[in-house]
């Protein structure tokens, strides 16, 4: 019975790893057809040049080898010192140099081929990179999982694609050269071809294997590969810097950095070191086999069944036919490790988007005709454990202006993310105008939306282009964008650069002006009334404004944004007192609203935050 169960376990396992087996085989297969088409679509024309190169370097050495067979019996038959001689011998080597410059020259030129689409391919690879990066929803920034795909990826493309470029390449160019040498070969003797191809096998077979085994450790060392590249980061970037040394954490990140990155080198070396013993053996079993067919080579020689020439030809073939059977399997073998990595790309490459686009969007209208409705909205972010908005029902009339207040964590930039459909609610809806905001195009919404968030971003632009990036379709010089930069009163800010709105912001790249916080807000802000949208939403645009800069923004902000229908986000209540209405958020839920003066009434939360606050200042 116990032999029957370990039969049938055998013949299971055998089944399945043979199923396994055809099921990577058919991903390895696929997956090649499809980066051919990235490499087709990539460069169409250097790719038939590259093709005519490639079958041409795989000719030319059988043409090479033949003529010195030809000049080797040449001299043997003739000598060198007869005309017949000297003239013959001359003729074969004067063409077998024909023959070496021509393939210098094809190799050569192949070079520069391959450096060209290599380059495009990357190109292209790193567009669809960047495209995906740009089309993933917010929710996938929420998970771990998002980054180490993201950071798998990112180390493929700088590398992986020209790799596969030229190992596809090298195995067609060494494929049609074994063919033409194996015919050769076989022409010696049948058995020459399967000996040559038995003792390369087994150095094949290990690449695969510790293929498998690298992919395998590079997928379980992606946390600590980015915890290092965050310690790395932390050390050379701006935004740690100031702490770093008022805290004297150098020391501390330094070791943390050296400990992940020693560890991570560890395992790789002690998984090479496995590699190259494996290699090493089936490496000594090829030479072994290299110098035996020499031996019987010369055997026959000395027999007289070959003439030297053929001795010589033959042994350059055994020599070649190894080292393209070799090139031939280790190409195959690379392009599998190369095909595990390049899952890394396509597992990126394949995330599908979190929000769904209608596909028969519906038209936004130029004004708002009954405005903005949450109804029963509540939304909970992946992976949380309870919501941050629950039952949120608020209308926001055309042309009106409403502050959103309460304390960090309430939901009050959430409920502005889900406004520009950032985010989709995990219940209820938000109507514009009494249609689903998931009924429109994603990208008309938005259009329609101009907002500053607390987290603005500073880009190492020049100013101008700081502006400017918040509505490409304008001119960058037309009159639109100074009247952004008035409206946001960021005047005075552009006339202290150095070279005005051509300075560039941010120190990064050379001849940059640092700005301080409140004069990036007014760059930030700016780039939102350039936006122009129907709906402006501003998330603390005071928080980084020194008091008297605040009063002058929103002493005009009301006449600024007339017929605009706004949300204000705010800790600091003097700002929203003007607000047509102002609803108070607790833990996820609107817990009252009304006007400055009727929340003062109600002596609730709003009226204890506004005493509280105006305390400070008596």
């Amino acid at each position: 019975m116990a032999h029957r169960r370990i039969v049938a376990f055998t013949l299971c396992y055998s089944q399945c790893s043979a199923a396994q087996d055809m099921n990577l085989s058919r991903i390895f297969a696929s997956n090649i057809l499809r980066y051919l088409n990235f490499i087709w679509h990539s460069s169409p024309k250097w790719s038939i040049l590259s093709i005519l190169l490639v079958v041409l370097q795989g000719v030319l050495p059988l043409i090479t080898l033949y003529l010195v067979k030809l000049a080797v019996d040449s001299v043997a038959l003739h000598g060198y010192d007869t005309i017949l001689g000297f003239s013959s011998v001359t003729f074969f080597i004067v063409l077998l140099g024909l023959a070496t410059l021509f393939e210098a020259v094809s190799s050569l030129t192949d070079r520069l081929v391959s450096l060209i689409q290599g380059s495009l391919l990357m190109e292209r690879m790193y567009d669809m990179l960047h495209t995906k990066s740009a089309e993933v929803d917010l929710e996938y920034y929420e998970s771990s999982n998002y980054y180490d795909a993201l950071h798998r990826a990112q180390q493929e493309v700088p590398l992986r694609p020209t790799r596969v470029l030229a190992n596809l390449r090298q195995l067609v160019q060494s494929g049609i050269s074994i063919v033409a040498v194996g015919g050769l070969l076989l022409w010696l003797h049948w058995s020459v071809v399967f000996v040559l191809l038995g003792a390369a096998l087994p150095a094949a077979l290990v690449r695969i294997i510790y293929a498998k085994k690298l992919h395998y450790w590079e997928r379980q060392r992606t946390p600590k590969e980015r915890e290092a590249s965050y310690l790395n980061w932390m050390l050379t970037r701006d935004g740690y810097a100031k702490e770093i040394r008022l805290f004297d954490l150098a020391s501390l990140f330094k070791e943390r950095f050296r400990n992940t990155q020693s560890q991570i080198l560890r395992e790789k070396v002690s998984l090479q070191s496995k590699r190259s013993v494996s290699e090493l053996f089936t490496l000594s079993s090829a030479i072994c086999v290299s110098f035996g067919l020499l031996g019987y080579l010369a055997l026959r020689t000395a027999q007289g069944l070959m003439s030297l020439g053929d001795l010589v030809m033959f042994y350059a073939a055994v020599q070649r036919g190894q080292m393209l059977l070799r090139q031939v399997l280790f190409s195959i073998a690379d392009l599998y490790e190369d095909n595990l990595f390049l899952s890394n790309l396509y597992e990126f490459l394949e995330l599908k988007p979190k929000l769904k686009e209608t596909s028969h969007p519906k038209l936004l209208n130029q004004r708002l005709k009954t405005g903005i409705v949450f109804d029963q909205v509540s939304f909970q972010y992946p992976g949380d454990l309870k919501p941050v908005l629950q039952d949120i029902n608020l209308t926001i009339r055309p042309g009106e202006h409403i502050a959103l207040v309460g304390e960090n964590g309430a939901g009050k930039t959430t409920l502005v993310k889900l406004l520009c459909r950032l985010y989709d609610p995990t219940s209820g809806a938000i109507t514009l105008d009494g249609v689903d905001i998931r009924d429109y195009s994603t990208k008309q919404l938005r259009r329609n939306i101009s907002v500053v968030f607390q987290d603005y971003a500073r880009y190492q632009l020049s100013a101008r282009e700081n502006i400017w990036l918040g509505n490409i379709d304008v001119p960058p010089n037309g009159k639109r964008l100074g009247t952004a930069v008035s409206k946001a009163g960021a005047d005075g800010v552009i006339s202290q650069l150095a070279n005005g709105y051509d300075t560039i912001l941010g120190k990064w790249f050379e001849g940059g002006q640092e700005l301080s916080a409140g004069e990036w807000q007014k760059i930030a802000i700016a780039r939102a009334f350039l936006h122009d949208g129907q709906i402006i939403v501003l998330d603390e645009p005071g928080s980084a404004l020194d008091p008297k800069a605040e009063y002058e923004i929103f002493e005009q902000f009301h006449q600024l944004v007339k017929g605009k229908t706004t949300v204000l986000i705010s800790h600091r209540l003097a700002t929203v007192k003007m607000a047509n209405r102002i609803y108070v958020l607790k833990t996820g839920r609107i817990v009252e609203f009304g006007t400055h003066n009727e929340l003062l009434r109600q002596s609730g939360t709003y009226a204890w935050m506004f005493e509280t606050q105006a305390r400070r200042y008596r």
